[in-house]
């Protein structure tokens, strides 16, 4: 679990990343996104066409004036209608569209027309539907659960039978979780035909935010974006002692911001950053772990952040400039934690003699494809001018459109198109434009249905009350103790995350678990930040760790060892999160919840927990290596871990003790003898 030193650093250095690992690591993604068909011929022209046409369709919601009640509804049915031709019901059917499929898929449009044609009539009588509308919404219920099946497997659709059944048989069940229960009919008029349901919430950030950025990632990716980003990090991060380290630290910042994805990032990343983290002496495991690590701080930096995110925004009814703020300092500590975790690596096991020949000088980089930089920031410059978030992604894909024309070699639409050199289709229908276009919609299909079908869940909790419910139980058996309620709360979001993705385990803890927060004084947004960094454990927690799996597929090493290491990089900067929920004061880690409070806030105070917080993390990533200016002795390793913990845990007394520990551990390494050596 430990990297070692190869005994051949040359042949080290000729490690490469074989086919057979990079369709395995691909599979995770699959993994991720639904094993999908690879359909040919006129299927293929037929889906691509359909996804092409999701994507404009929403391009279109996104500056044009679509109303709710008409926009979640087609976005759920381009949903399974795509879902239900590009997912088999089996493997034994992969690469093809059966009668079945078909089927499902002319329902799922049959049922949005059923509900566009009904107009304002139709919402109206959700309390006492007529027999059609049940039959077209339990139809609903069925496709939304067989479509999260096919694309994120059987746990959601289960959990979310559950939920049904309780909202069912709510007079049946104990105390303190008995309820009066409800019929069939009003449970089905709540889920079809009101905007409580399916169509709530979830469904709304997906069909007019999460589909925009799947998007905008898909136009930066086939532009050549995500090259240009780890081409510039190994050339600014080459020729150093760390180089390797620091190399995955960056690149998987630059490069996961913008596409959100954990187990995507770990991918591309690790196909090009493996040879070198081998040829310093990562061991496989270890060099997973890292990878695995800088993918999971995709899903927490900006400007984009995981789908759960644009969540946030939605359930706080904030602005989703104010879920970037609150998430730039907590991104920072993360990152730090792992620059730190890399820094120790080096000087652990004597990296220091080890160089990289650069990809290319990072001036002559920037100089070619400065641009790429403008497309990254120009979705929070858009926000900053006053823009809305769903505004701003759309004229940032605009803006990497346009841009990408400034080189033949990253424009969007092949110059041949415009020279009329060979067939002006084919040309279009190859292009790097279409199939953004497609990749956009097509990225966005497993995160829509689990949205829909979180929809369920969210729609019988609030129908039933089951959040106040359980939030009074967990404050019970905490005994009121807000740390114990804290702690039993991650645990429960980390339990629920064991099981489903992050957006989905994000969704359900929102609404069960933040409100026993909440209710013990915690600001709401606090509490949902709380809960989002927890659920974002789920991609680093067997068997959905995504991440680490994909990584051990790319370095051949052992999936679970290789979470255990990915755990070790990354546990320091999760348990910041306890600050801004513990203690008014952590407050300021969020830079206090947005940009109207931040206006009149003790930056003296903002700049204390910040610092506070990074000397704890520093602490724990000491301890947790064992090694700081040198080997840590059993009792000094203790003491930075006990010191991590109390600068963690807000309050003058703890801080007073976690800074003292720090400086003694710190006095004892340096009046040591012992010389630096690896280990």
């Amino acid at each position: 679990m430990q990297p070692n030193r190869p005994a051949d650093p040359a042949e080290a250095a000729e490690v490469v990343v074989s086919d057979e690992a990079l369709h395995k690591a691909e599979e995770f993604i699959e993994a991720e996104e639904g094993a999908s068909n690879k359909l040919r011929g006129w299927l293929h022209v037929f889906v691509v066409a359909v996804a092409f046409g999701m994507s404009v369709f929403h391009l279109y919601t996104a500056y044009g004036i679509v109303p709710t009640q008409t926009l979640r509804p087609v976005h759920v049915g381009f949903v399974l209608f795509l879902c239900f031709l590009v997912f088999p019901v089996a493997q034994r059917f992969r690469h093809r569209v059966m009668w079945w499929d078909w089927l499902a898929a002319a329902l799922s449009i049959a049922i949005v027309v059923y509900l566009l044609q009904g107009g304002d009539d139709f919402t109206d009588r959700n309390t006492s539907p007529n027999p059609w509308d049940v039959a077209f919404g339990l139809g609903l219920i069925l496709l939304v659960m067989e479509a999260m099946r096919r694309t994120n497997g059987w746990i959601m659709p289960v959990i979310t039978s559950a939920f049904i059944a309780y909202a069912l048989f709510g007079p049946y069940l104990p105390e303190p979780w008995t309820h009066k229960g409800y019929e069939l009919n009003r449970l089905v008029g709540v889920m079809y035909m009101t905007l409580e349901g399916i169509y709530g919430v979830a469904i709304d950030v997906s069909s007019s935010l999460i589909i925009l950025f799947t998007i905008f990632g898909a136009f930066l990716q086939y532009s050549g974006a995500g090259k240009f980003y780890i081409d510039f990090s190994f050339s600014a991060m080459g020729g150093k002692p760390t180089g390797a380290g620091r190399t995955v630290v960056l690149a998987s910042f630059l490069l996961g911001g913008p596409s959100g994805s954990g187990v995507a990032t770990t991918v591309t990343l690790g196909a090009v950053a493996y040879p070198m983290l081998a040829k310093v002496g990562y061991e496989k495991n270890a060099a997973g772990g890292l990878l695995a690590a800088g993918g999971l701080g995709a899903i927490i930096s900006p400007p984009v952040l995981g789908a759960a995110a644009f969540l946030i925004a939605e359930f706080l009814k904030i602005s989703y400039l104010d879920v970037l703020l609150m998430a730039v300092i907590p991104t920072l500590l993360f990152y730090l934690a792992l620059f730190i975790m890399v820094e120790i690596d080096a000087r652990k096991y004597g990296m220091g003699n080890t160089t990289f020949a650069k990809v290319d000088s990072v001036w002559n980089l920037t100089r070619k494809y400065w641009f790429h930089f403008l497309s990254l920031v120009s979705i929070v410059a858009f926000m900053m001018w006053g823009f809305s978030p769903v505004l701003s992604v759309f004229w940032a894909t605009v803006v990497s459109f346009i841009t990408s024309f400034l080189r033949r070699d990253t424009a969007l639409l092949s110059y041949d198109l415009f020279t009329g050199k060979g067939s002006w289709v084919k040309n279009l229908f190859q292009s790097p434009f279409v199939k953004a276009m497609e990749g956009g919609s097509m990225g966005v299909l497993n995160v829509a249905a689990t949205c829909a079908g979180a929809g369920i869940i969210v729609g019988v909790v609030t129908l039933t009350g089951l959040g106040l419910k359980f939030s009074t139980i967990v404050i019970d058996y905490a005994g009121g103790s807000l740390l114990l309620t804290a702690v039993f709360t991650s645990l429960v979001v980390w339990i629920v995350g064991l099981a489903v993705p992050v957006t989905a385990s994000y969704i359900i803890c929102a609404v069960i678990a933040a409100p026993a927060l909440i209710k013990l004084g915690v600001p709401d947004f606090a509490a949902h930040m709380f809960i989002f960094y927890y659920a974002v454990l789920s991609e680093v927690s067997p068997p959905t760790a995504l991440s680490p799996f994909a990584a051990a597929a790319i370095t051949g090493g052992d999936p679970y060892k290789t979470t255990l290491q990915c755990w070790k990089y990354t546990v320091p900067a999760f348990l910041v999160p306890f600050m801004f929920v513990l203690d008014p004061s952590g407050l300021g880690l969020l830079l206090m919840g947005s940009t109207k409070a931040l206006a009149s806030a003790n930056w003296w105070m903002i700049a204390e927990v910040s610092i506070t917080a990074a000397i704890g993390v520093a602490a724990l990533a000491a301890g947790f290596q064992g090694w700081a200016i040198k080997r840590t002795t059993r009792l000094e390793q203790a003491m930075f871990l006990f010191a991590g913990f109390a600068l963690v845990y807000p309050g003058a007394l703890a801080d007073l003790i976690g800074f003292g520990l720090v400086a003694v551990a710190l006095a004892m390494q340096y009046f040591r003898r012992d010389r630096l050596q690896p280990a």
